[in-house]
């Protein structure tokens, strides 16, 4: 499989897992804190273990992590993590998956700055469309009350903390996924936790946030990093998309949290040029390789 095709693979992969995870968060009925340290907290828990058990290399993923990029790295899962979580307990689903839509322009930025990639016409034409689409998914819900302007505002962080994160694994092969990643989440999990008064308090059920914790953001956040080492972080963001319009959907679906019909035809323009574009993609890769002239052969 061409490279390029197998990092989307596994960024549509990843994108497709963490499509339930707001409803699950709203089904917990936790606030911001509770959801940090929950789901940070598991979250390290899985990856630290995977880490220990699946890695050969140990204090070359140390040392790498003890660097100012794998620092940095942390960090930004750190605040990924903090963000998304406290955007989702204050705003409206729809409003702060609206401003993590901005992670396609984010990381092809990034991409351009500081690894010297060259974005091709039609990533930024499907990442336009797509941020149309969303636009029109969202335009009834956003509002400039307090709760849905603060919720907003972190999804941006989160878009601009995605997008680095993308990068560095990209820039930066050697920093191990598991440790770095569940680093990051530990340190939102620890400090979420002596931040609240009550881990299990809920209205809703807790089991839910369980389910984010050990299970969605483990398989998605390491496909979705991993995915960056295979093809430009904007690649992977743009993929990332489908759960800006699906998330709010299956909310709508799963607790009555409405969708419009602006939502609904928003997320219809934002799947069908998802598929387009990732159809093109893969089109082009085949035309590559049969273009490939064959070894030996005489031209």
């Amino acid at each position: 499989m061409d490279t390029t095709n197998k990092g989307l693979a596994l960024a549509l992969f990843g994108a497709l897992v963490i499509v339930p995870d707001t409803l699950f968060m709203r089904i917990s009925g936790l606030g911001a804190t509770q959801m940090v340290a929950w789901r940070g907290l598991l979250q390290a828990a899985v990856l630290l273990t995977l880490w220990i058990v699946l890695s050969r290399r140990h204090r070359a993923d140390v040392a790498a992590l003890a660097t100012g990029t794998g620092v940095l790295a942390a960090l930004l899962q750190a605040s990924n993590a903090a963000l998304f979580a406290t955007g989702i307990a204050i705003a409206p689903v729809a409003v702060v998956l609206f401003a993590v839509a901005m992670v396609p322009l984010v990381a092809a930025l990034f991409g351009v700055i500081f690894l010297g990639d060259r974005i091709e016409k039609a990533t930024l034409i499907a990442a336009f469309v797509v941020l149309l689409g969303i636009g029109l998914s969202v335009s009834a819900e956003f509002t400039t009350e307090g709760s849905a302007l603060l919720g907003a505002l972190c999804g941006l962080a989160v878009a601009v903390s995605l997008s680095g994160s993308f990068t560095l694994f990209r820039a930066r092969p050697d920093l191990s996924i598991f440790l770095t990643v569940g680093l990051g989440a530990s340190l939102s999990g620890v400090v979420a936790f002596l931040l609240t008064d009550s881990m299990t308090q809920t209205q809703g059920w807790l089991p839910a946030i369980w389910v984010t914790g050990a299970v969605i953001l483990p398989i998605s956040f390491t496909t979705m990093n991993l995915a960056s080492r295979y093809t430009v972080a904007a690649n992977v963001s743009l993929v990332l998309l489908l759960e800006t319009v699906l998330g709010p959907i299956v909310v709508w679906i799963g607790v009555g949290e409405a969708v419009g019909p602006r939502g609904l035809i928003g997320g219809a323009i934002v799947v069908v040029t998802l598929a387009v574009y990732l159809w093109d993609q893969r089109r082009r890769a085949l035309s590559r390789v049969t273009r490939r002239p064959i070894r030996g052969s005489a031209l």
